[in-house]
């Protein structure tokens, strides 16, 4: 979690449990309005996407048939 979601949390546990509803509504309306479908990517999970990608290319990964699932 980033430095400023931590703080708005902090900040959000100062009120009062109806006002966090009302902050918690509003965030939820920028969030949607900036993404609706929830398809965009924060920077960590474009990291740890780049990261797989390079895995898989790099040939760095584990075959499901090579695992024992029993």
């Amino acid at each position: 979690m980033s430095v400023i979601a931590q703080r708005a949390a902090n900040m959000l546990d100062m009120l009062p449990e109806q006002d966090q509803t009302l902050a918690f509504e509003l965030i939820k309306k920028m969030v949607l309005a900036w993404d609706p479908d929830y398809t965009k990517l924060t920077p960590e999970e474009r990291q740890e996407l780049e990261f797989a990608e390079r895995e898989i290319e790099n040939g760095d990964v584990i075959s499901h048939e090579d695992i024992d699932w029993n």
